[in-house]
């Protein structure tokens, strides 16, 4: 091969790791924020479909499994970090997640202590072999389709988990939903201070807590919808789900506006190890 030809080769290949940014957002408090409306609104989305529309829950999740297949697509094809994909899937992804879980339970009736353990196990194994692929898991070095596919695969499944496990604790424990927030938001926090404060690794931090938001704003979304009979507050699944849409519609376009969120990393630069 030539001088010239490789230049180009190399100019290309620059060129392409140029285009192509870091494709989700800097954890910021606005991450975490956003990241736990839309575990709400996975929750009670799912049943203002299910029920209050009476899709039944077979069409609720063709309808959000089709939409999700369309944003991921979008999502895909993006080359860089686009707040408005980004946080339409992962709300979309919430609402399949959580359908994933309600239809083990209600139409196959598989107990919620098997998909738990069940969705834990497969979650084990798509982190196993992403960092066997890529040596990392940290999602500052989200720049190519076979990491992004990993990460989205990841994603999946820790709705499917938190759903599973929230819905364990607050209704097959019996504890309730006031309590289960409490749990879990407790469990949010003994993470944050053993990073903090004990070095724990970031890497794992991240994943840690961002499984445990997912049961968290499940928690959260029943307590704000389900009846005061049922433990709740009353407000409803379509009252609870559009007032957090809402939040987070104006969050996300605070953010597309600011970019306060925005990764500056290109492909092929190191990703920091212990930064996430």
């Amino acid at each position: 091969m030539s001088t010239a030809t490789t230049t180009h080769a190399g100019t290309t290949t620059a060129s392409r790791g140029r285009r192509m940014l870091n494709k989700v957002p800097e954890v910021t408090l606005w991450f975490w924020i956003i990241k736990i409306l839309a575990t709400t609104v996975g929750e009670t989305a799912a049943d203002y479909l299910n029920d209050t529309l009476g899709f039944g829950l077979s069409n609720t999740t063709y309808v959000a499994g089709a939409l999700l297949v369309v944003l991921l697509a979008f999502q895909f094809r993006s080359r860089r970090y686009v707040p408005a994909v980004y946080w339409a899937t992962i709300v979309v992804i919430s609402v399949f997640g959580t359908l994933i879980t309600d239809n083990l339970t209600d139409a196959h009736g598989v107990a919620l202590t098997t998909s738990t353990t069940v969705f834990t196990v497969v979650l084990a194994l798509v982190f196993a072999s992403w960092f066997a692929s890529e040596r990392t898991l940290s999602i500052h070095s989200i720049v190519t389709t076979r990491r992004e596919a990993f990460y989205w695969t990841s994603i999946l499944f820790t709705f499917a988990l938190g759903t599973a496990a929230g819905d364990l604790v607050a209704e097959k424990a019996a504890l309730g939903y006031t309590v289960s927030v409490l749990i879990f938001a407790g469990v949010i926090a003994l993470i944050t201070v053993a990073h903090l404060v004990f070095r724990l690794n970031a890497v794992l931090a991240f994943w840690l807590a961002y499984i445990m938001t997912r049961p968290l704003g499940a928690s959260i979304g029943d307590l704000m919808s389900q009846t005061r009979h049922d433990g709740g507050l009353g407000l409803g699944t379509t009252g609870t789900s559009f007032v957090f849409l809402a939040i987070i519609l104006a969050l996300v376009t605070f953010l597309s506006i600011t970019k306060r969120d925005v990764i500056e990393r290109r492909l092929g630069e190191p990703a920091p190890a212990d930064r996430d």
